[in-house]
């Protein structure tokens, strides 16, 4: 089950941490590895959430799946989640520990959903023309193909939603043809 404030409570502790040690970019490249394995492996995921593993048998796991991949300060903050019994909550974390540290970096993220491939060229006209009109210093840009749209774009960042796409086109026409407002009503 989600808990995104526990999330949150484990990674700002542990972004302190690595501040504290010195070794935040470390750290954060080990959030991101652990995001990029539970994202890969579902059968790692759902080894995490299993209440019938053991901590034990699951720190092994978490061990052996990291050795050498990621820092003792985050080994160390994994075994301690296990001893907490909440490494079912470690990719919620590690998610919300990129996200802090985007925020601590004044990065942002801008995600943007296309219906094809789009150019490098395009991408830098885009993530110049948002930093320029958002007045956004560091943009980490994230583009996705999705057929479905169509043409055009969707772009997402700091909550805002700009949805120029050819299917958003047609369902807004749907609308209008299914309100019919362009006959008159005599009853």
């Amino acid at each position: 089950m989600p808990n995104p404030r526990l999330a949150q409570r484990y990674a700002k502790s542990l972004i302190d941490l690595a501040i504290e040690k010195n070794q935040l970019e470390q750290v954060f490249a080990d959030m991101q590895y652990i995001k990029a394995v539970c994202n890969a492996s579902r059968d790692f995921t759902v080894l995490l959430s299993s209440p019938v593993i053991k901590g034990d048998k699951k720190a092994k796991i978490i061990e052996a799946v990291t050795k050498g991949k990621i820092t003792e300060l985050t080994l160390a903050f994994n075994m301690l989640l296990v001893a907490k019994g909440r490494e079912n909550a470690l990719l919620e974390i590690a998610q919300a520990f990129i996200e802090q540290y985007n925020t601590l970096k004044g990065i942002s993220k801008v995600k943007l959903t296309t219906a094809v491939a789009i150019s490098n060229d395009i991408k830098k006209a885009i993530t110049d023309k948002v930093s320029k009109e958002a007045g956004l210093t560091k943009i980490e840009l994230e583009t996705k193909v999705d057929e479905s749209l169509i043409g055009g774009f969707v772009l997402e960042f700091n909550n805002n939603l700009v949805d120029a796409s050819v299917a958003r086109d047609l369902r807004d026409i749907k609308k209008q043809f299914g309100k019919n407002v362009y006959v008159n009503t005599m009853h």
